[in-house]
């Protein structure tokens, strides 16, 4: 008897099984046959975010929306994943999806890059680095308001989207990433220099100062040891006594003084240099 139920229990789940199955394939063919009838209406365009590398013009250009190549047309006969190729070929589009609906109507939604860095290279080159660390062409839209790195920069651009290939560009991207998720850091340090032995300095936007940094390792540690030293000496003797500050030794920061103060104003020698003494041995 118990065997006799469990029998048509499996009975009833395999009928309900053919049953949905049925239904779905009817529905799709319903669907189906109602897409080979309809035709594009309208292609609207949804680009989110604050920049403007790409603009909706820019991207019916691209799609051949005005000369009406997709309006009229079926929706059968209009490849969607062909689109999104041409889309996505655009250095400032990250990422592309295209689809329709019943009413003919085709959406477009576009993700642009996030540009985080400018960087000026010592072959006169000049081109953007995204938040994933990829080179980018300027855009003669729009002009983002980042970082700039400049200097003895042996980075090279080919023009097109690409990776960063020297450990030096690499480290200028992840000093620059650091920077701006800091609000303190990002307010302060206005630009990235390059020296001639291949170090990383930060120009201050307050201060006459320039931040040694050497390279991106331990930034956490560099930059609350340089906090630490602005908390500490900058307010005993004034933001114009250090020429450089240096940070790029972890454990360590080393305030280098200006001549000019030394000379005219013995006090402050006495006081930076206690200061440098001091400061040189923040651990954290």
């Amino acid at each position: 008897m118990f065997k006799n139920k469990k029998l048509w229990l499996n009975i009833l789940i395999g009928f309900a099984w053919i049953v949905s199955l049925a239904g779905v394939i009817t529905l799709m063919s319903f669907i189906e046959i109602k897409k080979a009838g309809v035709t594009c209406k309208e292609v609207k365009i949804y680009i989110p975010g604050s920049q403007y590398f790409i603009d909706k013009k820019e991207v019916d250009n691209i799609l051949q929306v005005s000369s009406h190549s997709l309006i009229g047309r079926k929706i059968e006969d209009i490849n969607i994943h062909d689109l999104e190729k041409k889309l996505r070929a655009n250095p400032f589009i990250e990422y592309a999806q295209v689809y329709t609906d019943m009413d003919g109507v085709i959406r477009v939604e576009i993700s642009q890059r996030q540009p985080i860095l400018r960087i000026l290279n010592r072959f006169d080159q000049d081109f953007y680095v995204d938040q994933n660390g990829l080179k980018l062409p300027l855009s003669p839209n729009f002009t983002a308001r980042v970082l700039v790195a400049n200097g003895y920069i042996d980075e090279g651009f080919g023009g097109k989207v690409d990776t960063l290939h020297t450990g030096l560009a690499k480290d200028i991207y992840k000093t620059a990433d650091f920077i701006r998720r800091d609000s303190l850091w990002d307010a302060q340090i206005a630009q990235i220099y390059v020296d001639d032995k291949h170090e990383i300095e930060l120009i201050p936007r307050v201060g006459s100062h320039r931040i040694l940094l050497g390279d991106a390792d331990s930034l956490e540690t560099k930059f609350s040891n340089l906090l630490a030293f602005y908390k500490q000496a900058i307010p005993k003797v004034g933001w114009d006594a250090y020429k450089v500050i240096n940070i790029k030794y972890a454990n360590q920061v080393v305030g280098v003084k200006r001549d000019s103060l030394k000379s005219s104003n013995p006090q402050v020698k006495k006081d930076s240099t206690k200061l440098t003494q001091d400061t040189s041995q923040i651990q954290h």
